[in-house]
């Protein structure tokens, strides 16, 4: 017989750590508080803060970050949870005011993502602001973000893949997951006399992903060519990783009556859609060098 978990545990067996009652809440004062939405919450306050470091490196009004931040986290939680639900009907259709409860997850970062830029826009066109300078300054919040934000995923116990034997295989008591969250090819392994789910920590991979892409838009942000470069670069190497690991997890969202993974498509046809972009930006603008000289 092979080891049974604890309800509150999580394992990567093959680095040898074990967590024994890894809480989803705790409480204040008698209040019940989600980590999943703390850390949600510290990664929209790290990313603020990046994007107003970045402002006042760049000699910009640091002002105009905290400003627009206002309205960015709101309209950006509004359009996660709207892509979410969009795509997951079949959950909230008989149970409509689950929509409202955040606090077992179901938002969507391509949703916050497209709620940032349209916001964005809009303000920008309000405030008579470049909208290419904007972006590249708040894609480095919003990546930040992205990095901490995915730990809130590994609190929830969501946001995982099929099953692994890999180094960083992670196992999840299967009363701590969400039942639809277990596909037939992952259940097909759970072992006989165990309790558990071995998967890809897809919200690992993600993390490390996006901390590598904010690392290569550090490194590369004062030699881009143009204003909007970084937006670009964002778009295509956060897209690059999530259209590889979307692939792997149980939870897609997918296309109404199909298989196909909603964010794995837009992923991809974002980083054809960066590199297009960038080429074509490149080409004119060594087009008017050359005229010069």
């Amino acid at each position: 017989m092979q080891e049974m978990m604890g309800a509150g545990d999580i394992a990567f067996p093959h680095l040898h750590i074990y967590l024994t009652d890894v809480p989803k809440t705790f409480s204040v004062f008698g209040f019940s508080i989600a980590f999943y939405g703390l850390i949600i919450g510290i990664g929209v306050m790290a990313g603020v803060l990046m994007a107003v470091r970045e402002a006042k490196i760049t000699g910009q009004d640091p002002d105009i970050y905290w400003d627009f931040s206002i309205y960015a986290i709101f309209f950006s939680i509004l359009g996660s949870r709207i892509y979410y639900v969009a795509f997951s009907w079949d959950q909230y259709k008989d149970n409509l005011l689950a929509i409202l409860n955040l606090r077992n997850g179901g938002i969507a970062i391509y949703g916050t993502v497209i709620a940032a830029f349209l916001t964005a826009a809009v303000y920008c066109r309000i405030k008579k602001l470049s909208f290419f300078q904007l972006g590249d300054t708040g894609v480095m919040g919003l990546i930040l973000g992205q990095i901490i934000g995915r730990w809130g995923n590994f609190m929830n116990r969501e946001a995982f893949g099929q099953y692994t034997d890999n180094l960083f295989a992670m196992r999840l008591p299967i009363e701590a997951v969400r039942p639809w969250d277990i596909s037939d090819a992952l259940a097909a392994h759970i072992a006989e006399g165990t309790n558990y789910i071995q998967v890809h920590p897809t919200f690992l991979y993600e993390s490390m992903w996006n901390l590598a892409v904010l690392g290569v838009l550090l490194l590369y942000r004062k030699h881009k060519k143009f204003q909007g470069e970084i937006i670009l670069l964002y778009l295509g190497g956060y897209g690059f990783g999530r259209c590889l690991i979307e692939g792997l997890r149980t939870d897609q969202l997918l296309f109404p009556h199909t298989d196909i993974a909603v964010s794995q498509v837009l992923a991809g046809a974002l980083v054809v859609l960066a590199i297009v972009v960038e080429i074509t930006v490149r080409r004119k603008l060594s087009a008017k060098q050359k005229k010069k000289s």
